[in-house]
């Protein structure tokens, strides 16, 4: 027996219900600001014309124990800039501040390809740290020139956290390494004075009694130092409102850092002196970073949450002083 073939529901469905979808995207669109439209579009076409560097940028950073932070930074970026979509501006025109990033992004790129096509001393790294920069100038005056003075001063923040997406220079790396194992190895002599641990100490040499241990660039703590900062500036604007306690958060990630590396070392120590010398091939040493970042988060959320506590205490009491103030009308 032969049934009559089925409905095509689609086909059947009410006509209104069948642009419903359409009309929605139709209605998103329109909401919109042309101009807004036009950033969206530059800031493809930008990416688009970037798109090789800014590959080689994220596969390398993937693969770097110091830069693999940054392929999270545009996200990190966006996701800012939805969590103050009602604070923007509506407003939206050009601005002459446009210029600055602009021409500042012409010279770091001219600078890199110059560089980089005549041969000139200028490491791989380098030349993606001068390319990523360059692009977020030119992302920076893509702002100013489409959405105007104002958008882009309530987007602040958002924008200027761009610049983590260029890796740290091999110079700046190499003076933060420097003095990040001569403030460990101070720190690492506090610890072990502080635990009575018998020890000849050597500039950044420790000879313990079964063992000497020396602070080298393995020890400086400088990738673990740099996310601490990074988290540091980004609880502060998160969770923070008053500029000076913001400054405290992030200026206590120095010590904060160079305490947990002296902590590190000494530990190590420690181990080696209690346990033997073979502590010093041990996990804890060859991976023990993860760990004793994890402790030093511990010091910075309860300074935060003391800083915040702060914040509210001070925003309750201008709310009561308000109202004691402007008593409302029976």
């Amino acid at each position: 027996m032969l049934k009559p073939p089925a409905e095509d529901t689609a086909l059947t469905r009410p006509a209104n219900e069948r642009v419903r979808p359409s009309l929605s995207w139709r209605k998103m669109t329109l909401a919109l600001h042309p101009r807004f439209v036009a950033f969206l579009g530059f800031a493809v076409l930008l990416t688009a014309v970037f798109i090789k560097p800014l590959f080689w940028l994220a596969a390398s950073a993937i693969q770097s124990e110091l830069d693999s932070y940054i392929v999270l930074v545009p996200f990190i970026s966006a996701y800012l800039i939805y969590d103050r979509r009602k604070r923007l501006s509506k407003e939206y025109g050009s601005s002459l501040w446009a210029i600055i990033p602009l021409i500042t992004g012409f010279i770091a790129l001219a600078t890199a390809l110059g560089l980089h096509r005549s041969g000139g001393y200028l490491s791989d790294h380098d030349y993606l740290a001068l390319i990523a920069f360059s692009f977020v100038c030119f992302l920076a005056a893509d702002g100013f020139l489409f959405l105007g003075r104002n958008w882009m001063t309530a987007a602040a923040f958002p924008f200027a956290f761009l610049i983590f997406m260029v890796p740290m220079p091999d110079a700046m790396a190499e003076a933060l390494e420097t003095g990040s194992k001569l403030a460990s190895a101070e720190a690492a002599n506090w610890f072990f004075n502080l635990t009575g641990t018998p020890v000849l100490r050597e500039g950044r040499v420790f000879q313990l009694p079964n063992i000497v241990i020396e602070v080298a660039q393995e020890c400086s703590g400088i990738r673990s130092s740099w996310v601490l900062f990074i988290t540091s500036l980004l609880a502060a604007n998160l969770f923070l409102k008053s500029a000076w306690r913001r400054a405290v958060l992030v200026c206590f990630v120095i010590p904060l850092g160079i305490v947990r590396n002296g902590f590190r070392v000494a530990v190590i120590g420690i181990l080696c002196i209690n346990w033997g010398p073979q502590m010093i091939h041990s996990i804890i040493h060859r991976r023990g970073g993860p760990l004793f970042f994890v402790l030093s988060l511990i010091p910075l959320f309860l300074l935060l949450l003391w800083l915040r506590r702060g914040d509210l205490t001070k925003d309750q009491g201008q709310r009561s002083e308000f109202q004691s103030n402007h008593p409302k009308s029976a």
